[in-house]
């Protein structure tokens, strides 16, 4: 099934005589159910171009010359075969890292995001990326459609600038009222692409959990994700970029032009005056300035950044995967993932904030976990999750884990893990932590980081979350990582800090129901329901728990 190429009258809803209601309706529901079946009438008749002209692109590779280039590639070069890898645990680092990358690209810049906010973060993204046009340098962004509603007219004015070339993955026929294509195209617009790299003149590239936005940079005082992300130089960032091409060149990809209209003559001004607004905004300069103080850019401007220099390698799903209908695994990151972690021996250490292990998976944990395996999870609790149906999928095998062994942690509200403290090494810095932190002093912080370790020498980080959406229906990716230095930060974590930051849970002295611990200044606190969440939030879980949408989740 490929997208673009369905008959018109399969996305037009059709009331045949026969189906009419018999039964009178009172007028105001009648005129509310008519009008309801109207807009899927006239949107649901929306359909995506049949015939796109996409003009095949790549990465650049003659590069060697850039900015980027010149200031790392002595060390590439003395370290053959081997990726540089520094992971960026603070909010502030993540976001300070795309801008600098974006600021010093000479040749090219490629993006991949699954969400993009039109917030502080956002806008200050965009301007660094015209800004980089403006130097002539190429800029190709790749833009998962399902959240982009309301900004049509800000991509069509950056896709208009000649050095950015916009596209939307798999994107909705309806610009407008998206119901119409949930409501007679949910096969399709149900899987996404969850990808997310940053890559400058295919020197330096960012890969991991976070989205383009003020919850995921520590810009947002109200919520905040504890998310991380590696950035990385060598050979793994052509395999990023390889993957980008893959998706960017894929039937999927849609060029914003093929769908949205063309941008009006004051587009170009509406962008600016926007992103001045920004910059006049109080909190925006009191986050920008904090930004400055992060100690990524204070190793750069010392000429100091420590990396880890090890075997890295990225896998990913086929973009096709979004058009399949059935369960192909040669389309699936999954199977990719297991063969190239392996097996572990000692270890295996899980942070997902969406964690569905379904009966497959649980039974695979609890093998694990009985013949020896330390196995630990950290996820959300119900106080912390920002997806409720989500926390109902898993808690269906909660039980089921912890009575074969498995420890399960839920990350408490508003408790970010900080980067575990070490003895600064001959370069003078600190180990990174894991799984990152949140926001500056946000009030509820929330889980984001997907992030695996094993038996303490290796680490995945990237977009893929222990759940059935990731692994059946939308696109992910990820690095691999053969680092003890990253997967022992991991396992330190779960050693010293995890516990402190989040509750256990337990299965209760008599095995029937379970606890939750949590341990504070005054001693251990022992719960018998989910702490933090009130009585209908507990009830509605329960609700969800029996519902049959494991597979959406």
């Amino acid at each position: 099934m490929t997208a673009g190429r369905r008959p018109a009258a399969s996305t037009c809803l059709e009331w045949p005589h026969s189906h009419r209601p018999k039964r009178a309706v009172p007028i105001s529901a009648s005129r509310v159910l008519i009008a309801f079946v109207l807009g899927l009438l006239v949107t649901g008749c929306a359909s995506l171009p049949g015939k796109v002209e996409r003009t095949e692109s790549h990465a650049l590779v003659n590069t060697a010359d850039s900015r980027l280039a010149k200031a790392f590639g002595p060390a590439v070069a003395a370290h053959p075969d081997q990726s540089g890898i520094r992971a960026l645990q603070s909010a502030e680092d993540a976001f300070a890292a795309r801008i600098l990358l974006a600021r010093h690209a000479d040749r090219s810049l490629d993006l991949q995001y699954y969400i993009w906010r039109n917030d502080t973060t956002g806008k200050l993204m965009w301007q660094a990326l015209w800004d980089a046009a403006e130097r002539g340098v190429r800029v190709r962004v790749l833009l998962d459609d399902a959240n982009t509603g309301g900004l049509d007219p800000m991509l069509a004015a950056l896709d208009a600038h000649p050095h950015i070339e916009v596209r939307l993955f798999n994107p909705f026929a309806n610009r407008g009222l998206r119901v119409g294509d949930f409501a007679l195209d949910f096969s399709r617009v149900n899987r996404r692409m969850h990808n997310k790299s940053f890559t400058a003149d295919n020197q330096l590239t960012i890969v991991g959990g976070r989205n383009i936005g003020d919850e995921y940079f520590g810009a947002n005082m109200e919520v905040g994700f504890q998310d991380l992300d590696v950035v990385a130089v060598g050979p793994v960032v052509r395999e990023v970029s390889t993957a980008f091409d893959l998706f960017w060149n894929s039937a999927s990809a849609y060029p914003a032009a093929s769908l949205l209209a063309p941008p009006g003559p004051a587009a170009q001004a509406d962008l600016r005056a926007g992103w001045d607004q920004v910059h006049r905004d109080p909190e925006a300069t009191r986050y920008l300035d904090a930004v400055r103080q992060t100690p990524l850019l204070r190793d750069l401007n010392d000429g100091r950044l420590a990396l880890d220099w090890t075997s890295a390698h990225v896998i990913h799903d086929d973009p096709a995967k979004v058009l399949e209908s059935t369960d192909r695994s040669d389309l699936q990151m999954m199977p990719l993932l297991v063969a190239a972690f392996g097996q572990p021996r000692r270890e295996l250490d899980l942070v997902s904030p969406y964690f569905v292990p379904g009966k497959d998976g649980t039974a695979a944990l609890v093998r694990m976990a009985g013949s020896g395996i330390q196995v630990r999870v950290l996820t959300n609790s119900l106080a912390a999750t920002d997806v409720g149906a989500v926390h109902a999928g898993y808690a269906k095998y909660r039980k089921a884990l912890l009575e074969g062994g498995v420890r399960v942690y839920e990350l408490k509200p508003g408790d970010a893990v900080p980067p575990p403290e070490k003895d600064k090494g001959k370069d003078g810095e600190r180990g990174g932590g894991l799984p990152g932190s949140g926001s500056r002093g946000s009030s509820a912080s929330s889980l984001h980081a997907k992030t695996f370790g094993i038996d303490r020498e290796r680490i995945f980080v990237g977009s893929f979350n222990l759940d059935p959406r990731s692994a059946r229906l939308n696109t992910e990716m990820g690095v691999i990582i053969d680092s003890r230095n990253l997967s022992g930060q991991l396992a330190q974590q779960f050693d010293t800090v995890i516990p402190a930051k989040a509750f256990e849970v337990r299965l209760q002295a008599d095995g029937r129901g379970m606890e939750w611990i949590e341990q504070t200044p005054q001693g251990q606190m022992r719960y018998t329901t989910e702490p933090g969440a009130g009585a209908l939030k507990r009830t509605w879980i329960d609700v969800l728990e029996v519902l049959p949408i494991e597979w959406l989740l």
